[in-house]
């Protein structure tokens, strides 16, 4: 099961700010509500809003405790407040339902007394919704303070198991299916994979080569990251408040989303070894290693977006000798062969980064990754039409569904006798600083976070084979 979270502050009374509500709290309701109506992603609204209304220390870690537990567990609490309501849930106004999941969370997996979680959360749907709305927000909640969480599980959780997965570990039925396929033989990891999905990550940095080192980044206070050379953990503390995150010199960016820049860039190629292409690179973290790894030899990186706000963020990442383009990766202008290296991280699902977005699971349907699937096959065609005879591509998602993955790639490959697939964990296991463990037999690659602590990358490594080369060996 997984464990409460701890408080990050002492009970006590809200501090006030001249209105009604807690501002920790109203704070973490701003957000969520955020996400359902403005599709925004709280890893980028959560750190504004802390600025803008001057909440550090415990009222920020609280804040964001309850802005990620209350996303994360929505399916379970969702399940608790419809035992609790004599109302559906469909007829419950939305920013009601927001302050319910909000106290639902504080009262299910936090250690905030009962009665300060009750009392503030219907301070804040007084606030919100009204005086009579606030009335039964007070009834719901202190039905739903009757029991524990485990209590309550034993009662809304499903016979079967999926069901019950989805409501214990919170989510979407058909991602419990997906997840349960995509592990194949190892399904038995079913459970300690969707508890991963809830834990709250560790902050991955990176060293940008050339520009900062692992060393500077741990006598700032990280710790050391098992994989790559460039890696070092953040338990605690705003990345910012680092020298060389703040200067631009270091960055966020997980270990599984380093190593597969990282083998792309080490596979051995025959000849020609100048240009790179980054086909996919917003918002640029990728683009930005492979940026810093080109440079070192020479080589030069195109890194492209079909949307011009990520074109921009990529040019931010990037160093003043990569080229950086809008460009429709599907159908770009530059001629057939033009490439000795292409990444092409596809746009996806978003499932193997649900720690770190944990709103995508509410997001995302059967029907998005049927939609997704088409562009996901033309992105790979192009890259596979962009790399010379010789030249490597490297197919990345961050998705362990298999029609995301596997399945894009052998079906482009049905029609591609002219390239081939090289072993992934292999080309991984030579760029990583420990042994990698249960990456797959081959040929292609997942990241697992509950296996290797990172988002659950995939990558596909495929070489157009040079024949003139092959024929003169």
């Amino acid at each position: 099961m997984p464990p409460r979270s701890h408080d990050t502050r002492r009970p006590g009374r809200p501090r006030r700010t001249g209105r009604p509500q807690d501002l920790v709290r109203r704070t973490a309701f701003d957000v969520i509500r955020a996400v359902d109506t403005r599709d925004a992603y709280a890893n980028l609204l959560l750190p504004a809003r802390l600025r803008e209304r001057g909440l550090t220390g415990r009222d920020a870690a609280l804040a964001t405790e309850l802005t990620y537990g209350t996303l994360r567990g929505r399916g379970t609490y969702d399940a608790v407040l419809a035992m609790c309501s004599d109302r559906e849930l469909r007829r419950i106004d939305a920013p009601l339902l927001a302050v319910l999941r909000l106290g639902a969370h504080q009262l299910l997996r936090t250690r905030i007394p009962p009665h300060a979680a009750v009392a503030t959360t219907v301070e804040l749907a007084r606030d919100v919704a009204g005086p009579g709305q606030a009335k039964f927000a007070n009834a719901v909640l202190r039905k739903v303070a009757s029991r524990d969480l485990d209590a309550w599980l034993e009662i809304v959780a499903p016979e079967d198991e999926t069901g019950r997965l989805s409501v214990t570990y919170s989510h979407p039925r058909w991602i419990v299916s997906s997840l349960k396929d995509a592990l194949g033989a190892a399904r038995g990891e079913l459970e300690a994979l969707l508890a991963a999905d809830n834990d709250r990550p560790r902050v991955t940095l990176i060293a940008k080569p050339a520009r900062a080192s692992v060393e500077e980044l741990l006598a700032a206070g990280a710790e050391p990251a098992p994989y790559s050379p460039y890696a070092a953990l953040l338990t605690e503390g705003d990345p910012a408040a680092i020298d060389a995150v703040r200067e631009g010199r270091a960055g966020v960016q997980d270990e599984a989303s380093q190593l597969v820049a990282l083998a792309l860039a080490a596979v051995p190629l025959d000849g020609r070894d100048e240009r790179w292409l980054d086909l996919c690179a917003g918002p640029g973290g990728k683009a930005g290693l492979l940026a810093a790894v080109a440079a070192g030899r020479d080589a030069r990186l195109l890194a492209c977006d079909v949307q011009p706000h990520r074109a921009r963020l990529v040019r931010r990442a990037v160093d003043d000798r990569t080229g950086v383009a809008v460009v429709n990766g599907a159908s770009p202008a530059w001629p057939a062969g033009a490439f000795d290296r292409v990444l092409v991280d596809v746009p996806c699902t978003g499932l193997g980064a649900l720690r770190r977005r944990p709103e995508a699971r509410w997001r995302r349907s059967p029907e998005t990754v049927a939609e997704l699937g088409p562009l996901q096959r033309g992105l790979l065609a192009s890259a596979l039409d962009s790399v010379r005879p010789g030249g490597v591509v490297a197919y990345v998602t961050c998705s362990p569904h298999l029609a995301e993955t596997r399945v894009v790639v052998d079906d482009v490959l049905k029609d591609r006798p002219d390239v081939e697939r090289l072993d992934a964990p292999a080309a991984l296991a030579e760029v990583s600083a420990a042994p990698l463990p249960d990456l797959g037999a081959g040929p292609y690659a997942q990241f697992w976070p509950h296996r290797h602590g990172t988002d659950a990358m995939f990558m596909a490594l495929l070489r157009r084979p040079d024949e003139r080369r092959q024929a003169a060996s």
